[in-house]
């Protein structure tokens, strides 16, 4: 027979677990509903592909908008969360101002309106053809975090490899110096054991009188006559080409006001040498292009984001675009014209005397030549330089070795079709064409 207080504690005891079971079921549930609601909302933060969202952002937003700067629009780096926490927005109120700004305005809108009027009263574009997927993928691509541009260790490869280039050099002067010396110590050696060997032999030897080597030269009549040919001859070849040096300035390398890469522009964004200098197309010029020029892409491109290297870093080149801000009277933050510009003093690279004529339209239009036949590799130069010699020789080769493009080239039809019978040839030189007539050059 159980006892009265035993029952007791076993009552207790039942309601103490009923009561922990009960806690611990509500936790466990409110638990999961946590998890599930913190995976939605990952899921929902992840949802869209940031790289389709790059080339839809690039296609439709980027003539106004930039990730991390206010243009003609304002900046778009987390404009899902900064809605979302300044002004409590969601997605849907982005799809409908995305698609009709207007709309949206028009509805009264509280935040659409202070929007509208603080950038002057212009309502955005209007997308229509955007579907849900295609600003989810431009949303995504807004959330990505900012990456930093990676630098390059080109410069530190390119130290290294110089000084070990160096140590290797220094290694073989230092055994052909070691060399030197053991022959020297070894002739002198055998010089000395051939006398020991004389003296222990009673052999005499003859008492040469020995004279200079100057002397021995002098009285050598022929030698001294073929030494001052050589020395006329050598005198004449050097003086000769110190004269044809004078002009000639290969591989000046001048620094601008303002650094320009080439190898930026022209390489890596793959900018055509004619858009910025348009005028080698028509006229006899190539042309500085104008700081207008200039601006029409760094109005949205106010900053680096390419490779960079210890010589030229980021801040390097950011910078450099702020100088030509500067020039060209931009004030970026207010994305307006000051009307305070500055002249930019260029330094020229490429001058010819005044007596000789050159047509940049007449071999880039009509001839068809390559920029980088004249001018090299431009777009792997960071900073340019001539290429050419730019000399009267260098040019008359060019024109004998150089066959004329007259396909589809109206200009030389009549003419190629008579003087390749003349020749009896296919193709035709510039000197064939009359490239090496005195007048085509010279005034």
């Amino acid at each position: 027979m159980k006892k009265p207080y035993q029952s007791l504690e076993v009552n207790l005891t039942n309601n103490m677990r009923q009561v922990i079971h009960c806690k611990l079921s509500n936790n466990f549930f409110s638990l999961a509903l946590i998890f599930l609601l913190a995976f939605s909302t990952s899921l929902s933060a992840q949802e869209g592909d940031p790289a389709k969202g790059k080339s839809l952002f690039n296609a439709n937003c980027a003539a106004c908008h930039q990730l991390d700067k206010k243009m003609t629009g304002p900046a778009l780096r987390n404009v899902e969360t900064r809605l979302a926490e300044d002004a409590g927005l969601d997605r849907e109120w982005l799809y409908a101002w995305i698609r009709n700004s207007a709309g949206v305005i028009k509805s009264g809108d509280a935040y659409a309106n202070k929007i509208y009027n603080e950038y002057g009263g212009t309502a955005m574009t209007a997308f229509p053809q955007l579907s849900d997927d295609d600003l989810n993928n431009i949303l995504a691509y807004t959330a990505e975090v900012k990456a930093e541009p990676a630098a390059t260790q080109t410069t530190a490869a390119a130290s290294q490899a110089s000084g070990n280039n160096g140590v290797s050099n220094e290694l073989i002067l230092g055994a052909l110096a070691i060399l030197f010396m053991l022959l020297a110590s070894g002739l002198y050696l055998v010089n000395k054991t051939l006398r020991r060997f004389a003296a222990a032999k009673d052999i005499e030897l003859p008492d040469t009188q020995r004279i200079s080597l100057w002397k021995a030269f002098a009285q050598n009549q022929f030698l001294v006559l073929v030494t001052s040919i050589f020395l006329l001859l050598a005198s004449a070849y050097f003086v000769y080409g110190y004269l044809m040096q004078i002009g000639v300035d290969q591989g000046y390398q001048p620094v601008q006001p303002i650094h320009f890469s080439h190898k930026i522009h022209a390489g890596d964004n793959a900018v055509d040498c004619n858009y910025c200098h348009s005028s080698a197309r028509v006229s006899k010029t190539s042309g500085i292009p104008s700081l207008n020029v200039c601006m029409n892409c760094h109005k949205s491109i106010y900053e680096y984001k390419g490779e960079t290297s210890i010589e030229y870093s980021k801040e390097f080149y950011d910078g450099e675009i702020k100088k030509l801000y500067a020039a060209a009277g931009w004030d970026d933050a207010a994305q307006q014209y000051t009307g305070n510009s500055q002249p930019v003093k260029w330094v020229r690279i490429h001058n010819l005397p005044d007596f000789v004529y050159f047509n940049h339209s007449q071999h880039v239009s009509v001839a068809g030549i390559e920029c980088q036949t004249c001018h090299g590799l431009v777009q792997e130069m960071e900073i340019a330089s001539q290429f050419a010699p730019l000399t009267m020789g260098w040019c008359i080769n060019c024109h004998r070795t150089t066959n004329v493009k007259v396909e589809d080239n109206a200009y030389y039809t009549k003419i190629h079709e008579e003087l390749s019978k003349k020749y009896g040839v296919d193709k035709l030189t510039a000197a064939q064409m009359g490239g090496l007539e005195c007048g085509k050059c010279h005034y």
